[in-house]
């Protein structure tokens, strides 16, 4: 009968060990997935009256941490086309520039600059920077479809990669902006926000908004979300019908052109024409 008893008590107590454990192991990961993020106007429609639009970003961080908040596309190739002087005089396509491993749109925020706030390492790792995203990119020129292209290099990939950036800030698609997250306090947590103006350049497709905490100069915690742009009504009839029917797309093309032309013609006869 003792030992019938001593089993009875040893049950009862391991049942315990394990809620203990169990609750152990939910808290902890409470406390991992204490950062949080919110998109507001994360499906983005391209219509007839498109013209861009805005995107906020805003969640709750651990008290303490900084934020660094980047938007990006999937990564892709993109060509530019590259000019020099022929014979001294003339500007001419000289050849062509590949930019490989990189996003057609790059976007940052943080709550401080970023050599500040991160170490170098940290940026590397998370591609956050120009810096980072210039080590990751790959640029190759071609001078002739009959030689391989060539890895560029050096001072010579810095000078190339800036142009590219500037080509992408002219266009909206690239934009970094330090010490613009704001950070509000309320029952003891810290919450963030940041406001991106969306460009009408940006294409349809899925974006990935990613925020990091930083403490140390080292990335403690990352939440994730999503931006959706995508064509509707007109707009994505006329995008299908130009990738799946080109040929009526251009002829409907030169029917409008003529067309207006035409109109314009008759408003100008109709006014006595220019003055």
């Amino acid at each position: 009968m003792r030992k019938f008893a001593m089993h009875d008590t040893k049950f009862p107590m391991i049942i315990i060990l394990n809620l203990v454990l169990l609750s152990c192991i939910l808290l902890s990961g409470n406390a991992l997935a204490y950062m949080t993020i919110k998109v507001n106007h994360d499906h983005i429609k391209i219509d007839t009256f498109y013209h861009g639009s805005a995107v906020t970003v805003r969640g709750v961080s651990d008290p303490g941490t900084d934020l660094v908040i980047k938007i990006t596309s999937p990564e892709c190739s993109q060509d530019l086309r590259k000019k020099g002087k022929v014979a001294g005089i003339l500007w001419m396509n000289t050849g062509e520039l590949k930019f490989e491993n990189v996003p057609n749109l790059y976007f940052l925020g943080s709550t401080g600059k970023f050599g500040d706030i991160l170490s170098p390492d940290e940026g590397d790792k998370y591609l956050i920077g120009y810096s980072p995203l210039k080590a990751h990119t790959e640029i190759k020129s071609v001078v002739s479809k009959s030689l391989p292209p060539e890895s560029l290099s050096g001072d010579e990939k810095t000078r190339w990669f800036n142009e590219f950036v500037k080509l992408k800030e002219a266009s909206r698609l690239y934009f970094i902006s330090p010490e613009k997250i704001s950070i509000t306090m309320a029952d003891g947590r810290q919450q963030y926000f940041i406001k991106f103006d969306w460009p009408y350049e940006a294409p349809a497709g899925n974006y990935l908004v990613t925020a990091y905490a930083v403490k140390d100069k080292k990335v403690v915690e990352e939440a994730e979300g999503n931006v959706l742009v995508e064509q509707v009504g007109v707009v994505k009839a006329l995008a299908n019908m130009a990738e799946k029917k080109g040929a009526l797309y251009g002829m409907m093309s030169i029917i409008v052109a003529l067309g207006a032309g035409f109109g314009v013609g008759i408003i100008f006869r109709k006014g006595g024409g220019a003055h």
